[in-house]
């Protein structure tokens, strides 16, 4: 029997609009989720005061989620249907939580968005579909979510699927070829099989839409990038670093090197799923261990790459920008947190060298003194501190970023041209551990 093919999938959406529940009961659905177990959790969530949580309770494993209903780590599962095997990854919806929503989102070859039937479109909503495009999620499903809430009315269905692809065009996705599929995950109706709740709904049910999706291409041809998501000091192994190769193929053997740390080292082991597996491709969630790279010498939000061919740590570069959103005016000299990959690093936009048409590229105006919430603007950017980017015609996937400040996101880009490198002298671990 063919090895089914694996996908990454992950859930985002404004918080409280149920995507852990979502998740539990498509596990329950397909039975990644056994009743005892599901029993198990509706004990702990009636203990904790919070009946109807238990399919949530399967993503949000810490006490501290649990008791507050919210998600706050990244959490990573496993499934499968008749097609794919997925391994769910449940962002947080939370505003305080938005950097593991960004590492989640740069993991995920899709994403599902779920948005309450009955709240409709709220801010998160309208982040989490900007960062994902910032990052490079190109196919997008949506589950419109609690319509027991909304009585499994066919017109709010609708009411909430015109309002989003309002913003669904803003951050550059076609509306049209995406599926926006009605579920109630509490009441698990039109999950697994159609809901005779809801017979105007032509479509297929959740699950069987995931089938849907394609395989992302693996750019296996463009030089080796994993982005570190964590370091894990593991017992009798040692520094376990953590990540998802986004370029290129890793193998056991391999020479690498960690930027802009400098840790060097060869690739002693690369797990996946807690198999030992002898090479890792784009898309792959993988932990390994480097051979003399200690815990201290590797740290999220670095890169890892091959000795011979590092990756860029840029002093100075030059970026497409379009700002989101800013309350007042952004002039040179301002100095947002920008998240590559897994880093987060303080850049300041040095000089704002033009104002450009979003879609086509052209130049608007040369030198503006100010941008607003709605321009598009080429710019230099120089980080605080060294920081790994790579040049969008050389190595897409590793060229975007979101710009955050204030608690929220106001802006988002591409590195068009590193205009100075950083030199980082490749050091080796004198730590065996």
């Amino acid at each position: 029997m063919a090895k089914k093919e694996h996908l990454n999938l992950v859930f985002i959406g404004h918080v409280d609009h149920g995507k852990s529940t979502l998740i539990g009961s498509i596990f329950h659905s397909t039975g990644a989720l056994t009743e005892q177990q599901l029993q198990k959790y509706k004990d702990k969530a009636k203990e904790l005061g919070k009946s109807t949580w238990e399919f949530a309770y399967l993503t949000d494993a810490t006490e501290q989620e649990r008791k507050r209903g919210v998600t706050i780590e990244l959490s990573h599962k496993k499934f499968e249907t008749d097609k794919y095997v997925f391994t769910i990854i449940d962002a947080p919806g939370h505003k305080d939580f938005i950097k593991n929503m960004i590492t989640g989102a740069s993991q995920g070859d899709a994403a599902v968005l779920v948005i309450d039937a009955k709240d409709g479109v709220m801010p998160q909503t309208k982040e989490h579909i900007f960062l994902s495009k910032t990052l490079g999620i190109k196919q997008l499903m949506v589950a419109v979510n609690k319509m027991d809430l909304v009585d499994y009315k066919e017109d709010r269905f609708k009411k909430v699927k015109e309002d989003l692809k309002v913003w669904l065009r803003n951050a550059g996705y076609n509306p049209d070829t995406i599926d926006y599929i009605p579920v109630s995950a509490i009441e698990q109706q039109n999950i697994m099989e159609k809901s005779d709740k809801m017979g105007w709904y032509d479509g297929k049910p959740f699950v069987k839409t995931l089938n849907e999706l394609k395989m992302p291409e693996k750019p296996v041809d463009l030089p080796l990038r994993v982005p570190i998501q964590d370091v894990y000091g593991i017992t009798g192994i040692g520094a376990v670093p953590v990540g998802k190769v986004q370029t290129g193929v890793l193998k056991v053997g391999d020479q690498v090197v960690f930027m802009p740390g400098g840790a060097t080292g060869e690739m002693k082991s690369i797990e996946m799923h807690h198999e030992s597996v002898p090479e890792a491709e784009p898309g792959d969630n993988i932990g390994f261990n480097v051979r003399g790279v200690g815990k201290n010498d590797v740290r999220r939000g670095e890169v890892l790459g091959p000795a011979d061919n590092p990756p860029i740590v840029a002093k100075r570069f030059k970026a497409q920008v379009i700002i989101i959103d800013h309350p007042t005016v952004i002039t040179a000299g301002y100095t947002p947190v920008f998240h590559a990959g897994t880093a987060q690093v303080a850049c300041t936009f040095d000089k704002l060298l033009a104002k450009v048409d979003a879609r086509t590229g052209a130049v608007k105006e040369e030198n503006p003194d100010v941008l607003r919430t709605g321009d598009a603007a080429i710019v230099e950017v120089v980080p605080k501190k060294p920081m790994c980017i790579e040049e969008k015609k050389k190595i897409p996937q590793l060229s975007n970023f979101a710009i955050r400040d204030m608690g929220k996101t106001i802006g988002a880009g591409m590195c068009i041209k590193v205009l100075e490198e950083a030199k980082v002298e490749a050091k080796k671990s004198k730590k065996k551990k």
